[in-house]
């Protein structure tokens, strides 16, 4: 058996060692080590970009190349002038398209989020209570989606949902007559349901199959009926998968672009196509920018209510 000498440490620990000690006399301990690349990492790929759309929103628009105009500008006898507008966040609140779009983009982010809840909530539950030989391939199922292009899958919806499509050819042979989805809310809900589940059950899955069955035991062998230990067993229990479960739907699912587009009509206004109009069809870069903005602020802000309300759980 090998023995360590505290004396004559391997040359690696010894490395290692002064390393440490090279670092401590800078003021750079382990702890700063690790936080460092997750820092970085934020600071390079959103704060900076954010710092850039920031800017872009307070200029105003013009023709030339960038379209918009220049923050700081410098005259003749050098002297430097910055220059901020702030009229594309005034017109956001000031125009109803915005206000709508947000409004709507909330309203179709919250419903489509609570019904991803309702529907994926049982197969979390069965998957978690599932025998072990079942439970790595119910997994599978629910991830095979992410094996397939988002844009394809959303295309896959189109083929069964327009007016001729495998629901109505089905519908037909009953003889009831074909159903209007496409262009229509409807579509937009299914679309965004179906495509977001897997990032409601997964979180919910990982909570529930932590769950004690001796609590259930429990509370079954004091009187409890199955629906009383769920509401105040389980649920309670599960509550930070619910919210890690609804922060992962309702967060993309308010600036989507893509299923609003190909699923939903002219009706369906949502702050995505909002900002792609105005970047593109408009080339109007600042108020684009400020739609951004304006739309991460709103994101932002459920993020933390969630995560205030999440915290909370967990210290009961």
């Amino acid at each position: 058996m090998s023995s360590f000498d505290i004396d004559n440490p391997p040359p690696r620990r010894r490395t290692w060692t002064m390393v440490e000690r090279g670092l401590a006399a800078v003021g750079i301990s382990g702890k700063m080590l690790v936080i460092a690349a997750p820092a970085i990492w934020l600071t390079v790929f959103f704060l900076v970009p954010l710092a850039v759309v920031f800017g872009i929103s307070l200029s105003v628009k013009q023709f030339g190349r960038p379209p918009y105009s220049d923050l700081i500008t410098f005259d003749e006898e050098g002297t430097v002038q910055l220059t901020l507008h702030l009229t594309n966040y005034l017109r956001l609140f000031t125009d109803n398209l915005y206000v709508a779009a947000y409004l709507s983009s909330i309203r179709i982010a919250f419903i489509s989020t609570v019904i991803t809840l309702l529907i994926g909530y049982p197969m979390a539950y069965a998957i978690a209570r599932a025998p072990d030989r079942w439970r790595s391939i119910l997994l599978m199922l629910v991830i095979l989606p992410f094996w397939t292009s988002f844009l394809l899958r959303v295309y896959a919806l189109t083929g069964f949902m327009r007016p001729n499509g495998v629901i109505n050819q089905l519908l037909g042979v009953f003889g009831i007559p074909p159903v209007v989805m496409m262009q229509t809310d409807f579509a937009v809900y299914v679309g965004i349901v179906y495509t977001y589940l897997p990032f409601m059950i997964l979180p919910l899955y990982t909570n529930l199959v932590k769950l004690d069955g001796a609590l259930l035991e429990a509370s079954a062998d004091l009187g409890a009926r199955p629906w009383r230990t769920f509401l105040s067993v389980t649920m309670p229990l599960s509550m930070p998968g619910i919210i890690a479960g609804s922060m992962l739907v309702f967060i993309p699912a308010i600036g989507e672009f893509v299923i609003p587009s190909l699923l939903g009509g002219p009706s369906t206004l949502m702050i995505g196509r909002v900002l792609w109009d105005e970047f593109f069809a408009n080339t109007n870069w600042p108020r684009a920018a400020a739609v951004a903005v304006a739309m991460l602020v709103v994101v932002v802000i459920p993020i933390m209510l969630l995560q205030k309300a999440q915290d909370a759980v967990v210290e009961k």
